[in-house]
């Protein structure tokens, strides 16, 4: 039996059970969801995990085909430039909005993360970086006043997740640029600039890993729609 929170309902056990095997890859994409091998393994019956499945399917972790049944959802270019759209938007706000929350020890957290990424870079690794990058992050939107904001954020990372393992493994030298963006953005909070300022910058941020690496895998095609 799989150890299971008790404060949770049998369903939000099986979509979070199942959601972290998503995003550790050992549920990969096209991997057949058999409700009823996940119902025994849970030690639950199968309208619980009917349910689980049925919003990771909302949050396009999982699709159903016909005759088939649930898998988990296949690389799909067009859904990855739709959430990185999406994140940019969301995300710059959520920084935004959480700006003004943040203590020095927050900023410090997040320049010691940033410090760690530039560590990384004579030895790069993309999965290990895409993990800092989503820490560094998280500190800076994390103390956003609007917990449905916060919860759209965390739920494109999720799916971000299940798209792409990591964005810098196609577009390496993305990162650098990706370490300089963020004392930008870290500058910005510390001096107080508006709020403005803060949301247009972290939105830029995410734009341009798009358009990198929208660059490398289709030369000529770009979204200059989201730079702002």
């Amino acid at each position: 039996m799989t150890d299971t929170r008790t404060d949770l309902s049998k369903s939000q056990n099986a979509y979070l059970w199942l959601k972290e095997r998503i995003a550790s890859q050992e549920f990969t994409p096209g991997y057949r969801l058999v409700l009823g091998s996940i119902a025994g393994e849970l030690d639950m019956s199968v309208v619980p995990v009917r349910e689980a499945i049925r919003q990771l399917e909302a949050e396009g972790l999982v699709t159903f085909e016909r005759n088939v049944g649930a898998r988990v959802s296949m690389v799909d270019d067009t859904q990855y430039r739709h959430s990185m759209q999406a994140l940019s938007i969301l995300e710059g706000a959520a920084t935004a909005l959480a700006a003004r929350q943040l203590t020095t020890d927050d900023i410090a957290i997040a320049r010691a993360i940033n410090g760690h990424m530039i560590e990384t870079l004579d030895h790069f690794d993309p999965r290990a970086f895409t993990t800092l990058n989503r820490e560094f992050h998280a500190v800076l939107f994390a103390k956003t006043a609007n917990p449905r904001l916060l919860e759209l954020v965390e739920s494109e990372w999720g799916r971000l997740g299940n798209l792409r393992d990591s964005t810098f493994s196609f577009v390496p030298g993305r990162a650098q640029e990706s370490v300089r963006e963020h004392e930008g953005i870290l500058s910005l909070i510390e001096t107080g600039a508006s709020l403005g300022d803060i949301e247009a910058a972290a939105r830029r941020h995410r734009s341009a890993t798009l358009d990198a690496y929208l660059t490398h895998e289709h030369p000529g095609e770009s979204l200059g729609l989201l730079t702002l």
